[in-house]
């Protein structure tokens, strides 16, 4: 089988990968880019996997002109710039020693030990420089079949790096058949091992929780997570059963984390959302229960939030949308309240203006944004 796809026959790809060819060592495609080319999916990212030490990749790579960038020699990985491209260059390598979090690792030169220390097989994929795949696993046949299975043991697999837990799930939300189901080996492993994510950062959890819940359709995948008693570790609270309804609702809408984790509900404190992720996870929130019209929403939190508000609402409802929701959102955020503080001044001043100009708004957005600047004036009542 062969690769294809434009980014193999790039000329920066084609020269790093010729330099390390011709000093004597082996230079592979491997992982992501690799995998991705096989399934007609965009390649984001070039990983190269090579039997050269790091200290020789930089040497190799700067006699040849490239920019190198020593991003973690220590673990066997260095990023050259070649024809403008950044390519992560790593170092065949085996576990020789995991916490759970980071392995120790040691250099190889066996492309078999390489494979063997990978998450699952579909990213145990290799290709020469030609294009040409090797798959030392049977990763293409998983591939095929939409089949996420762990590299060997899977226990043993997971033990290296609890977060193999997470991205189990988030693997079959993207490449995996819901219509199969997940593993059994890998997810009795996962259930199994499920009190091993109390060792991870909030970030790591964050990071890939984030990208689980952007999946096309994370439903079944978390509905598996709930079941195997995973989600509640990392969304301690939550109640994955409106998920599968608003990904009904979102249609042609794009996936976005943040509205499916606030129909998930639960504690996120274990995920190190910054302080502007906060906020608007706690807007969409705070809306889901209010009357607010799609209108008012539309002027109070935007068009994106107010409209994260109304798919949520009507997922954990079991409800259909408001009719020509879309268009009153947009007239929503297009709309100005027609009132300012000076229509109420010099009557009304202090701590007095700002209550009557909140009660004002609070009239206008109850009556979805149809009150006039003279009907609103009109109900203004002053008090000496």
């Amino acid at each position: 089988m062969i690769l294809q796809d434009d980014w193999v026959k790039r000329s920066g790809t084609q020269a790093l990968c010729a330099v390390i060819g011709l000093s004597g060592h082996r230079a592979f495609f491997v992982g992501g880019c690799v995998r991705n080319a096989l399934l007609g999916v965009a390649v984001t990212d070039i990983d190269i996997a090579t039997d050269a030490w790091p200290a020789t990749v930089m040497e190799i790579a700067e006699s040849a002109g490239f920019k190198v960038i020593p991003t973690g020699v220590d673990h066997g990985t260095v990023t050259v710039i070649a024809g403008g491209i950044h390519h992560e260059v790593t170092t065949f390598r085996r576990d020789v020693e995991s916490n759970g979090r980071r392995a120790v690792v040691a250099f190889s030169t066996d492309l078999a030990e390489d494979a063997a220390r990978r998450d699952f097989t579909m990213n145990a994929l290799y290709a020469h420089p030609s294009g040409e795949v090797v798959d030392p696993l049977g990763g293409i046949a998983d591939l095929r079949s939409r089949r996420v299975r762990f590299v060997g043991d899977p226990q043993q697999r997971i033990r290296e790096d609890y977060l193999r837990i997470l991205r189990f799930f988030r693997f079959h939300a993207v490449y995996g058949d819901a219509t199969q189901g997940v593993d059994q080996d890998g997810l009795a492993a996962c259930a199994e091992l499920a009190d091993g994510i109390a060792t991870l950062s909030a970030e790591r959890i964050g990071s890939e929780m984030r990208k689980l819940l952007a999946a096309w359709n994370p439903a079944p995948a978390v509905a598996t997570m709930a079941a195997a008693g995973v989600l509640n570790r990392v969304l301690p609270g939550s109640d994955p059963r409106a998920l599968a309804p608003l990904v009904h609702l979102e249609q042609d809408i794009p996936a976005r984390w943040q509205r499916r984790l606030a129909v998930l509900g639960g504690d996120v404190d274990g995920w190190r959302l910054s302080r502007q992720e906060m906020a608007e996870l706690g807007r969409i929130r705070d809306e889901i229960g209010s009357s607010l019209t799609p209108a008012a929403l539309g002027w109070s939190l935007g068009e994106t939030p107010a409209q994260d508000v109304l798919l949520c609402r009507a997922a954990l409802l079991e409800s259909a949308l408001p009719q020509d929701w879309h268009a009153q959102i947009q007239r929503g955020a297009q709309s100005t309240f027609p009132v300012t503080a000076a229509d109420l001044m010099p009557d009304l001043q202090g701590p007095e203006l700002g209550q009557r100009l909140k009660s004002l708004l609070a009239a206008w957005l109850k009556s979805d944004l149809t009150l006039t600047r003279e009907a609103l004036l009109r109900t203004t009542t002053f008090e000496g």
